[in-house]
């Protein structure tokens, strides 16, 4: 059974046989019995900066940086310590990249498990760590940016317009994981509201007819292809011209769509700083 530990600094996962491990060790590593501390560090989408001052701690204290080289650019990591491995997990397995973990924290070191974007969108994050408790290794997961929120950004555009749409649909079509059918973006684009698809560029064509099953085809789509890196592309469409977009542009991995049904929406107003307004912290003033 999986149990937490809190502090005021930390959220350490743990099972019965890591009971009692303090998170936050020095990178050093150690013969004794107490596991090191496994930290899954969401990258952001490829832009250094973007990474969080938790996420850069984790990686400069670690006696081992395990980072998906395919998608985390080398300077997210190269914070890490000048003697510590720093190892790109692309041609691994998942076994043998619980391997390199396992050795490192059962000697007591600490690991950085560096993702791309947020560990919790997408990555593997449920199969590592079960594989984690069952070896009694303690893990905490430090949160990253993921693309859609870099690519909206980046674009200067918001997810959420007053009294047009207040939610945020984030999936994908389906691939090589299936989609269940309750979420297929046919059936959640009959809500009409903003939608952030990941991992569909090679699906564009079902994609744009999935949408047009219920949105407009002049529904405003941005098309953000390798958010955050410096060849980074931010390119409109429409609902309508999702798929020619795509093909024009040779757009492939790494893209992410941002459906905005209410880009193009007649402006209002958040009641949150209207005068008229009461919250908790404002009474409201008649003008």
């Amino acid at each position: 059974m999986t149990t937490c530990k809190h502090d005021e600094k930390n959220t350490a996962h743990m099972t019965d046989a890591a009971a009692g491990h303090a998170p936050g060790q020095t990178p050093a590593i150690n013969s004794g019995s107490t596991p090191g501390l496994v930290s899954f560090v969401g990258a952001g989408p490829g832009d250094p900066e973007l990474l969080t001052l938790k996420g850069r701690k984790a990686i400069e204290e670690a006696a081992l940086v395990l980072y998906a080289g395919s998608l985390v650019p080398p300077q997210v990591v190269a914070c890490a310590a000048p003697d510590v491995p720093v190892v790109d997990s692309a041609p691994l397995s998942l076994e043998e990249c619980h391997a390199l973990v396992r050795r490192t924290a059962l000697e007591g070191g600490t690991v950085a498990r560096v993702h791309t974007g947020d560990p919790a969108l997408y990555g593997t994050l449920r199969e590592q760590t079960r594989l984690l408790d069952a070896d009694g290794i303690p893990w905490r997961v430090i949160p990253g940016v993921t693309a859609a929120c870099a690519a909206a950004a980046a674009a200067g555009v918001t997810f959420t317009v007053p009294e047009v749409t207040q939610s945020l649909v984030i999936t994908r079509m389906e691939g090589r994981t299936p989609v269940p059918e309750r979420e297929a973006v046919r059936r959640l684009a009959a809500h009409g509201t903003s939608m952030a698809i990941y991992l569909s560029a090679a699906s564009s064509e079902a994609l744009q007819a999935d949408l047009l099953c219920h949105m407009p085809p002049e529904t405003p789509v941005l098309c953000a292809c390798r958010v955050g890196w410096p060849d980074q592309r931010l390119i409109w469409a429409t609902a309508g011209t999702l798929a020619r977009c795509v093909a024009e542009h040779g757009l492939t991995r790494q893209t992410v769509f941002l459906i905005l049904p209410g880009q193009n929406a007649p402006d209002t107003c958040s009641q949150l700083y209207a005068s008229g307004f009461s919250h908790g912290y404002r009474q409201a003033r008649k003008n």
